[in-house]
């Protein structure tokens, strides 16, 4: 989003677009109802939001380690003592990963549990506990004073590594979607819309110190922590590589009854594509 939020850019960004901000879950509503034109959606709203096209080029996802997803399990309970997991729904992409590696590499259908992000309290009610974002990253931050806190040894498992490991494809989390009649109804090109997304994507990258010392007033981690997880833990790049995770993604969803069958993937025209 660095153009959309900085000058010089911005100014000219506001004349084509119209900026307001929530969770990526109720940006996928917002297409799907009409009230929005363009969102930054969990792929898991894929399947049953009708009408997406992809903005080519953008992703948010991790070729491995990706810190911010994470399943944390009691080490004296184990994945085979794992019954309930209590979950932050505010990722459907994350609950879906996870119930799919629960059936394809744990063997194990647990009942998921809507829990706000808490992991004491969590762990309190649940056999493990499914933290993404914020929390996850500040609960990995916390681990080793935690365990001294507490004399608990608790494993963070990195779910991004675990579907990297066990299917050889990017954990992709999210993408820029448009509503397909949009861009003739607001007589922008989907050229100019893809070079608009690209171009800031790839001006955010070259600003990624400027980014992690934005960010330091507003969460509460540190900036060398921030800039880690912007420089080594997430990949903004939509590759094929992360096109056929999708494709994976969506397949694997379906058999294990976690999504509908998807639509097959569209892109906005590949005419201004910069990978």
């Amino acid at each position: 989003m660095w153009d959309f939020e900085h000058d010089p850019e911005q100014a000219k960004l506001a004349r084509r677009y119209s900026i307001h901000r929530t969770m990526p879950s109720q940006c996928a509503a917002q297409l799907k109802d009409g009230t929005a034109d363009i969102g930054l959606v969990p792929i898991a709203t894929y399947p049953t939001t009708p009408n997406l096209s992809i903005i080519p080029g953008c992703a948010i996802a991790s070729i491995d380690f990706v810190r911010s997803i994470l399943l944390v399990v009691p080490q004296a309970k184990a994945m085979d003592g794992v019954r309930t997991v209590a979950a932050d729904t505010s990722s459907r992409a994350s609950l879906a990963y996870t119930q799919i590696l629960f059936q394809r590499v744990w063997r194990r259908q647990p009942e998921f549990v809507q829990h706000a992000p808490s992991l004491d309290a969590m762990l309190e009610h649940c056999d493990a506990a499914l933290l993404i974002g914020d929390r996850a990253l500040m609960a990995l931050e916390d681990a080793p004073a935690r365990e001294l806190r507490t004399g608990e040894k608790l494993a963070y498992i990195d779910l991004a590594h675990e579907w990297r490991l066990h299917t050889g494809t990017p954990w992709v989390s999210a993408f820029w979607a448009v509503r397909s009649e949009a861009p003739q109804a607001a007589g922008v090109s989907e050229e100019v819309i893809v070079e608009d997304f690209v171009q800031s994507r790839d001006h955010g990258m070259q600003r990624i110190d400027d980014l992690a010392e934005e960010w330091t007033s507003r969460i509460s981690l540190s900036r060398e922590a921030i800039r880690s997880y912007l420089t080594n833990n997430i990949h903004y790049v939509m590759d094929e590589s992360c096109m056929e995770a999708m494709r994976l993604f969506f397949r694997y969803a379906e058999e294990c009854g976690v999504l509908p069958k998807a639509p097959a993937l569209r892109e906005l025209t590949t005419a201004a594509k910069t990978s």
